[in-house]
């Protein structure tokens, strides 16, 4: 495991932003596991500088997003096809046929975790994959007590990210369930990049790097990963 600590988020974002960059440098038609929430935010604003200045070429690149509410459409603001067309694709020149984002309202959801899981598959695997860290320690949904060896799976959101969705949601509008990419496909990916910023992230970071590998702290198991970087601010990064 690589640990790179720096001393802001933007440093922090240029830094993985730099990595995700040479990847698709070095492989135009890569595969790519991306995440939503704030942490990634600074990443894509980067990615997009790139494209505009530097004309990083987005136009072969897949994508495979981790997650997506159950019941909420793609037309939904509070959606994550939504959040990552406005921060992302709709601002470099990726063709939207190569983007994949769980259906959160497909009429069989099993069905549609199977199919995600066979789209990825037969694009070749992730080349990297890009996570956040919640303040549970999920990665995706994949929440306290998941199973490792889940591929594409529903799950019950956790109380924590609950709390976390009420900031973006009203009270009546809380879901219950969402769609994620599981623990087995995200360990199948060829290179993964952790983000933490903020001292909040300190101890569920230090848990997850430096303590024990348990479901009860999902990102743990990113310590059996053979290619995996941890980026963090100098907050984030205090306990370590």
């Amino acid at each position: 495991m690589n640990v790179i600590i720096c001393e802001t988020y933007e440093k922090m974002s240029e830094a993985a932003a730099t990595i995700i960059a040479a990847q698709v440098m070095t492989k135009p038609d890569s595969v790519l596991g991306l995440a939503t929430g704030s942490t990634p935010l600074g990443t894509y604003a980067e990615l997009v500088r790139l494209h505009n200045e530097n004309g990083l070429d987005f136009s072969r690149v897949r994508t495979f997003n981790l997650d997506e509410y159950i019941g909420l459409n793609r037309a939904n603001e509070q959606s994550y096809y939504h959040f990552m067309m406005k921060n992302l694709f709709k601002k470099i020149n990726i063709d939207v046929n190569n983007v994949n984002i769980p259906d959160g309202i497909a009429e069989d959801i099993d069905r549609e975790c199977e199919s995600y899981e066979r789209r990825i598959t037969a694009a070749g695997g992730l080349d990297l994959q890009l996570l956040g860290i919640g303040n549970n320690g999920h990665i995706g949904f994949n929440e306290d007590g998941v199973d490792f060896e889940n591929n594409a799976h529903i799950i019950p959101l956790s109380e924590t990210t609950k709390q976390v969705m009420g900031k973006y949601f009203d009270r009546k509008q809380i879901l219950e369930y969402g769609i994620t990419q599981g623990i087995r496909q995200i360990m199948t990916a060829k290179k993964v990049i952790l983000l933490a910023n903020g001292a909040h992230k300190a101890q569920i970071l230090s848990k997850a790097f430096t303590g024990p590998v348990t479901n009860s702290v999902p990102a743990s198991v990113l310590q059996r990963h053979n290619n995996c970087t941890v980026i963090a601010d100098t907050d984030a990064a205090k306990e370590l």
